[in-house]
């Protein structure tokens, strides 16, 4: 990646011309960038998407620009369009930007956020020196290569490329080093979900005999796919969809011992589709296991 040479100055309060051309030249080294609001917050969604009217589109589904004129759906605004930056339709947002962000992952950037002395401490022990870029609570390590973005991998300690944005702060010091393999591992430090799904499940049927107390298998195997359907079909608040249909198929299905690492992947698989993180699938089940006292 060409890194732009413009480099923050401590204590400047850059003004909304500086802001555009700032992502005016990240745009044109190849970066794509986008404007941020006062607390390093996204742009609300235009108004043909508020409240994820649109049903969440693109960044509930894969990594992919956002369609709409004005900076719409957080990371998904990041463009490398110079007509689209400069337009009428971002002018308000430039003019109201606290800073400007990139999206890691369209640039083929994985991002180390190290938020904590601890944090600083485990990086240079664990990790190959790369270029950094310091914040105003530690530093970013950039590394080549793409991956899942994920907070909280360890403390202090949040991982930023695909679907993710970051604060453009200056190109940093430093050789690229390649994407290891020990940053990879901090998205997928936890068991599968269908494996942990399955373990928890272990409730024995209240008359002992083991056997699903369904009148046919095709009772479960409508609730499943019902169970997707709905999952699929969400248009907002996908969060809280993902959780009642866990609680639904939990309070249906999980006391007799029925469900497989399977179903329990396809609920799964459904909700990761929809923007879902493992982490979060994971914490949703066990938050609907813990009502449920399974």
């Amino acid at each position: 990646m060409t890194q732009p040479t413009d480099i923050r100055r401590e204590g400047h309060r850059a003004s909304p011309a500086e802001h555009l051309r700032t992502a005016l030249r990240l745009a044109a080294s190849g970066v794509p960038p986008l404007p941020l609001r006062a607390g390093k917050l996204p742009f609300g969604n235009c108004p043909a998407c508020a409240r994820n009217a649109c049903g969440g589109r693109p960044n509930m589904k894969t990594p992919g620009p956002c369609t709409c004129p004005a900076p719409c759906h957080g990371w998904a605004a990041a463009t490398t369009d110079p007509t689209v930056l400069r337009s009428q339709e971002w002018a308000r947002a430039w003019r109201d930007a606290a800073a400007v962000a990139y999206h890691p992952g369209g640039t083929g950037l994985t991002v180390v956020d190290l938020d904590t002395a601890e944090a600083l401490v485990w990086a240079r022990a664990s990790l190959p020196a790369t270029r950094i870029v310091r914040t105003t609570r530690g530093e970013h390590w950039l590394y080549q290569g793409v991956m899942q973005s994920a907070n909280a991998v360890r403390p202090g300690v949040d991982i930023k490329s695909l679907m993710q944005y970051a604060r453009w702060l200056g190109p940093g010091i430093g050789a690229v080093a390649a994407l290891p393999d020990a940053v990879r591992a901090l998205a997928v430090k936890e068991p599968s979900p269908a494996r942990w799904a399955s373990q928890t499940l272990t409730v024995p049927l209240g008359g002992g005999q083991g056997e699903c107390r369904h009148r046919t298998p095709a009772y479960l195997e409508r609730g499943i796919a019902m169970a997707e359907q709905h999952i699929t079909q969400a248009r907002s608040e996908v969060h809280a969809t993902v959780y009642r249909i866990f609680l639904a198929v939990l309070s249906a299905h999980g006391r007799c011992g029925c469900l497989t690492d399977a179903h329990v992947a396809r609920l799964f698989t459904a909700a990761q589709a929809k923007g879902e993180s493992a982490r979060h699938c994971t914490d949703a089940w066990t938050n609907a296991l813990t009502r449920l006292g399974l």
